[in-house]
């Protein structure tokens, strides 16, 4: 656990006590600070009785403390806590303000801070793993894997990889990384945003509060490019990547089968350039490349069951993201006299209306699944373009489309939306696929090595 005396003697109320915020809470419990903890299920308030005070921040004058730390998940735009912290002129922060005041008290080290609409996770694992398999002591951490405050501080030298959501960037207001990446940014979540701008800003924050670090942005899009060109203008360090780059360099031939298609290419580009500002060879550099075991829910390789392939791509929450999954299987002459093969399952709670980049891969979808939510907007749009089968649960869907399924076809789960339909997020939705196809195939699908899992386009 990190801790700090930065906290100590400081009063904090804690709202939220999921990962993220019972890491904080135990953090600064074990830092000497005094804690007011909330949530509203019992079982996860437990922990916490006779250690803190377990009462609703809603409930109390605030004065006197140093902050409300909540998870990234409240919403602020529409929960109270806000005007409620904020009229006493109190910050509203998360778990990784409090790792950025808590650093000057670590080890010597560095911090990558990652952002983007898609494929941050990919790239935060990616550049972890590099950094791992060349010997540097990292930990990974934010949106990723274990909460930043519940893991062991580094020994000097070490690196934080931080995957950073708009939401968490929200909460923060002084974390300073060394690296601070951009992947991409294409509309989601604004449902918690006023505006796209709005939320384009939010992650144009983690570049603001960087004091003398490198800023390294992907421009393939219009609202990158334009916060790469503010950072130059202001005359700070700035790389710019492309995803072109990656097919000069020789890290175009070699990559984990995890990291196929466009997508990851550009995942890979932005992690080859953090990697370099970082200070690792070229050699490095490579054979992170190819030994990258991949993530489970992206383009996760499920099983083979009479020659048809089935995919959990079950983290594509939005069309962005689900497109690239669509691009990966194109019609082979070679496959079915070069007919269509993928069998699309999509929806759930939908983010936006329409295909978006989805539309420009329709041909290679031989059927589309609709599920949930979203499924009979979707199965409007598809109608008369591919063949469509309405079907409410993934479970029917995965039921339908291995009857319908050809040897060399590909079931796939892309859905293009959140999950807050039907599964709590999009892990417990990919989990149920796998759970599904394994029923309806008799494959095992459960205990495999992701490295085996993921999928070639």
């Amino acid at each position: 656990m990190i801790t700090s005396p930065a906290f100590a003697g400081k009063r904090y109320a804690v709202l939220g006590l999921a990962r993220s915020g019972a890491a904080a809470a135990d953090a600064l419990i074990a830092s000497g600070a005094e804690v007011i903890a909330w949530d509203r299920q019992d079982v996860a308030r437990a922990p916490f009785e006779g250690r803190c005070r377990i009462i609703d921040p809603l409930e109390l004058d605030l004065t006197g403390f140093a902050g409300v730390v909540v998870s990234p998940g409240v919403p602020l735009n529409t929960h109270p806590i806000g005007p409620h912290a904020w009229q006493y002129g109190l910050p509203v922060i998360g778990d990784i303000e409090l790792f950025a005041a808590a650093r000057p008290h670590l080890p010597a080290h560095k911090v990558v801070g990652i952002t983007g609409t898609n494929g941050k996770s990919t790239t935060t694992a990616l550049v972890h793993h590099i950094l791992s398999a060349a010997g540097v002591p990292c930990v990974m951490g934010g949106n990723i894997g274990d909460p930043i405050m519940a893991q062991e501080p580094l020994p000097e030298g070490g690196v934080y990889v931080l995957e950073l959501s708009s939401f968490q960037i929200d909460l923060t207001f002084m974390l300073d990384c060394d690296v601070a990446a951009l992947t991409n940014i294409t509309p989601d979540h604004l449902d918690r945003y006023a505006s796209f701008d709005a939320y384009a800003a939010s992650k144009e924050r983690l570049f603001q509060m960087q004091v003398s670090g490198t800023a390294l942005i992907c421009d393939e899009d219009a609202p990158s490019a334009a916060i790469a060109d503010r950072i130059a203008a202001e005359g700070k360090s700035l790389i710019r990547v492309k995803t072109s780059d990656l097919a000069v360099q020789a890290f175009a031939e070699g990559r984990s089968p995890s990291l196929a298609g466009p997508h990851n290419a550009q995942n890979a580009a932005v992690a080859v350039a953090i990697c370099r500002t970082l200070g690792l060879s070229e050699e490095q550099i490579a054979h992170g490349l190819a030994t990258y075991p991949g993530l489970p829910h992206r383009m996760e390789r499920v099983c083979e069951a009479k020659g048809v392939v089935y995919i959990n791509d079950s983290k594509a929450t939005n069309a962005a993201s689900a497109a690239p999954a669509l691009a990966a299987f194109p019609p082979d002459p070679a496959i079915n006299g070069g007919a269509p093969r993928i069998h699309w399952i999509v929806g759930g709670l939908p983010k936006e209306d329409g295909l978006g980049a989805c539309a420009d891969h329709l041909g290679n979808v031989a059927a589309a699944y609709t599920v949930g939510e979203a499924g009979p907007m979707f199965a409007d749009l598809l109608e008369g373009q591919v063949r469509v089968e309405r079907c409410e649960l993934i479970s029917e869907a995965v039921r339908r489309a291995a009857e319908a399924a050809r040897p060399g076809d590909v079931v796939l789960l892309s859905p293009a939306c959140a999950s807050y339909d039907q599964f709590r997020d999009y892990e417990k939705r990919g989990h149920h696929f796998r759970q599904m196809v394994g029923v309806i195939t008799g494959c095992d699908t459960t205990g495999q090595d992701p490295a085996k899992r993921s999928i070639l386009p």
